[in-house]
């Protein structure tokens, strides 16, 4: 088994980062309700449905993005590991920040 390149496993940090952050914005959005995107500041402000549909998908266009890059070392299992233990990571801290918001 070969080493994946050191940068592989910073891009195995990055991808989930991208990926988890697009569900929550573009399920909202496609739902037609408001929820914030950096456009306008973060919570509590919120965008619009739109914006929150193109917020979604340039998210998961740029996780998609950095999997295919790394895509030769996806059988890794510390890069597999990485991006699923990153991802919950991400997916836990997301839903902490916006567990607060209005409903």
């Amino acid at each position: 088994m070969t080493v994946a390149p050191w940068w592989h496993y910073l891009v195995a940090l990055l991808a989930p980062l991208f990926l988890v952050n697009g569900i929550p914005h573009f399920v909202s959005g496609t739902m037609g309700r408001t929820f914030p995107t950096p456009f306008v500041g973060g919570p509590p402000n919120l965008d619009t449905p739109q914006r929150n549909v193109l917020w979604g998908g340039i998210n998961w266009l740029i996780g998609g993005l950095l999997l295919w890059l790394i895509s030769a070392s996806l059988g890794d299992i510390i890069i597999t590991a990485e991006l699923v233990i990153a991802g919950w990571a991400f997916a836990f801290f997301l839903a902490r920040i916006f567990s607060g918001l209005p409903r």
